[in-house]
């Protein structure tokens, strides 16, 4: 049975089990390779994508529950030719060490901001729950007021 999801602005209609993660089908099925697989149980959040404005972790989630919404992946966050404003601070505040975990850090952040345009420390540790083994968090806090205070 097809499932019709939207990735990134484009619709596909995809012949793949409902219960497939959203994940492989956004990485093998799409070839969009941004989207990175970490813990294989949505805890560390390198899996982070936007399903309907809100950021989910798509390595548990069934691609049937994206059936119908809009999926953005780290692809599909800038728009004509320019950086969404959390990819630019991540450049200007130099916030990944690795890069691994950043596609859904950002991803994260993006989506969170959409609901508090200004949050406190406090809110942002409580809402971005991603895990940076690098250790960056400090410069994530950094990019995020700086956004924030534009």
């Amino acid at each position: 049975m097809a499932i019709k999801i939207t990735v990134n602005g484009q619709t596909h209609s995809l012949d793949i089990e409902p219960d497939t993660p959203l994940l492989w089908t956004i990485r093998e099925t799409l070839g969009l390779t941004g989207t990175k697989f970490g813990c294989g149980i949505s805890a560390c959040g390198a899996c982070t994508v936007s399903l309907n404005g809100r950021a989910v972790r798509s390595s548990q989630l069934p691609v049937s529950a994206a059936e119908g919404g809009e999926v953005t992946t780290i692809e599909g966050l800038a728009r004509e030719g320019a950086l969404h404003p959390v990819q630019q601070a991540w450049i200007t505040y130099q916030v990944p060490q690795c890069g691994y975990c950043q596609s859904g850090m950002i991803m994260a952040v993006a989506a969170f901001l959409e609901q508090h345009p200004q949050p406190s420390d406090e809110d942002i540790d409580a809402a971005i729950t991603n895990i940076c083994r690098c250790g960056t968090f400090a410069r994530v806090r950094r990019a995020i007021h700086a956004i924030t205070q534009r």
